[in-house]
């Protein structure tokens, strides 16, 4: 049974803006209710809902890891909001890396100052080890992204140079 809302979610980029739209909700929400809800409620509001977002970064960045290559259409959230062509043309896509370093350091160090404001003694340490485990994570998984593609690439370059052996004498060499 096809739902026509099911269905526009078929597409990888599609699905990326849905769930960095959560993230992006769910993290905002965890700042504010860490900063600006009192008692345990506040506290419990923001680490739930910033165990949230870290669930959904993980699962998304490993999610993305089939989604590299010459034949995807997403080619990283920023281009498939600006509807940019950049790309990896050759090599490690330092650019889709260089973005989610960037964001991996906004977001822990929004985190972490958060965290700073709303917890303290050992739930502090904890939620510093958790924050910066996720980072590590995320970092390692963008990473392997990054590399993914550039293996793609040089494995796509190297099936365009290799010649053409269709038409070569398809009699075994000692039969020559």
């Amino acid at each position: 049974m096809r739902l026509a809302h099911a269905q526009s979610l078929e597409e990888f980029g599609t699905r990326s803006l849905v769930v960095h739209g959560i993230m992006v909700i769910t993290f905002a929400n965890a700042v504010l209710a860490g900063l600006f809800v009192g008692g345990e409620i506040g506290l419990v509001s923001f680490v739930a809902l910033l165990n949230l977002t870290a669930g959904l970064w993980i699962a998304h960045s490993i999610h993305s890891l089939g989604n590299v290559g010459p034949d995807a259409e997403y080619r990283g959230v920023i281009n498939e909001l600006f509807e940019t062509s950049e790309g990896h043309e050759d090599g490690f896509d330092t650019g889709r890396f260089g973005r989610l370093l960037a964001l991996i350091a906004a977001v822990t160090a929004i985190a972490l100052l958060t965290s700073a404001q709303v917890l303290s003694g050992a739930i502090f340490s904890i939620a510093v080890v958790a924050v910066g485990a996720v980072a590590v994570v995320t970092a390692i998984v963008g990473f392997l992204i990054a590399l993914g593609a550039a293996y793609d690439d040089a494995e796509r370059a190297t099936l365009a140079s290799a010649p053409d052996d269709r038409n070569a004498d398809s009699r075994p060499v000692a039969d020559r």
